[in-house]
């Protein structure tokens, strides 16, 4: 009961931010941001074309934004469809982390890929994504008047699912609609670091200042709040939110029941690095809260059980209704009480097995 009042009023403030986010105005252009996109990419030979030519309509001018591809020693035909495209789109560019690093030598090879392409970039702005992702045509000039309008040094932005049918594609979407809500009310709200490197842009300056991933470059996953923790902590620059449906990039969702806890047991692996406590504490009770379905069951208390499913729910609805209404994914929540029971089970799975042991990822080992 005590777990489910702090989880609810967690929930209700979530609510409250989120409902006090205002969609982005684009305003007057006044100038153009010089951008590198930058595109990590292993083993993304069916998606890497798609990727790049959606980066190539944007409806801003080609000549104040490049392309850099960092292919991170793919075995298939990444670098050549790569190279097939920067031979008519002189602004698209190919690096290759194995010419500058031995697999060995590497735990994060993301985080490397991303250094090595800032350390080349001629933006003054890097905007990331990923080379599963399809970037929307409004993309880089809604960047650019949030650049103008507050000046920051840090910009997050929101990314889904692209919709695809099926169980687990709709388990990952109500997934990842929630932790996408959370992070534009947490983030809009200046509360915790958060952030998708599908969806992010950066002073090139700023990421100097910090010192890059310096301090966190051992750890595999967390290229994208780590930095943007290390931005807010110790820049006077601002970060900021880029609240606008033109904005979202979507990426597509997983096929396989393994890769998707694969890639959840990644994502859960650097939640014993946050030094931004705040998101250390909410994940610590989320965990906590769900533990207890747990115990309830194996207690053999049934009707607790159905009672915190229900007030789980609710609370959970009422948080994730105007998210849905902001993607346009209102007509998924129908199924979202349906999914309960199973999230309460990779919850707990992705939480333990992200703290104890090494996992697979695109075909690697990483520790």
């Amino acid at each position: 009961a005590i777990l489910t009042i702090i989880y609810a009023g967690l929930l209700l403030a979530y609510r409250y931010w989120f409902d006090k986010l205002k969609p982005f105005s684009m305003g007057e252009v006044r100038r153009f941001s010089y951008f590198t996109v930058v595109i990590p990419a292993r083993n993304e030979a069916a998606n890497i074309k798609s990727c790049i030519d959606s980066v190539l309509s944007q409806e801003y001018p080609a000549e104040h934004f490049e392309i850099i591809v960092i292919d991170d020693f793919s075995e298939d035909d990444t670098a050549f469809i790569v190279k097939a495209i920067s031979a008519n789109n002189p602004q698209v560019h190919l690096l290759s982390l194995a010419d500058y690093y031995k697999p060995g030598e590497l735990n994060s090879f993301k985080k490397k890929a991303i250094e090595k392409a800032v350390s080349k970039a001629k933006g003054n702005w890097i905007v990331t994504t990923d080379a599963d992702c399809i970037v929307p045509k409004q993309w880089l000039a809604l960047y650019n008047q949030y650049i103008i309008q507050h000046q920051p040094v840090f910009i997050a932005a929101p990314v889904m699912f692209m919709e695809e049918a099926g169980v687990l594609h709709e388990f990952q979407l109500l997934d990842f609609m929630a932790l996408q809500g959370v992070t534009a009310a947490a983030v809009g709200a200046g509360k915790h670091s958060m952030c998708n490197g599908a969806n992010l842009a950066f002073e090139k300056s700023a990421f100097i200042a910090v010192g890059g991933y310096q301090g966190v470059d051992h750890i595999a996953s967390g290229d994208d709040m780590f930095l943007m923790h290390k931005m807010k902590a110790t820049l006077t620059g601002g970060i900021g939110y880029l609240f606008h449906p033109g904005a979202v990039v979507l990426t597509k969702p997983l096929n396989r029941w393994k890769d998707f806890m694969m890639q959840r047991i990644r994502w859960s692996s650097k939640a014993r690095y946050y030094d931004d406590t705040s998101i250390f504490w909410v994940l610590l009770l989320v965990y906590l809260y769900n533990f207890s379905f747990l115990l309830m069951l194996l207690a053999g208390d049934f009707s607790s059980l159905i009672i915190a499913l229900a007030f789980k729910a609710f609370f959970e609805l009422f948080f994730l209704d105007p998210v849905a209404r902001f993607f346009n994914l209102r007509s998924h929540l129908r199924y979202f009480a349906l999914y309960q029971p199973l999230h309460i089970i990779y919850t707990l799975f992705a939480g333990l097995f992200g703290q104890v042991k090494t996992y697979t990822w695109k075909g690697r080992k990483v520790k």
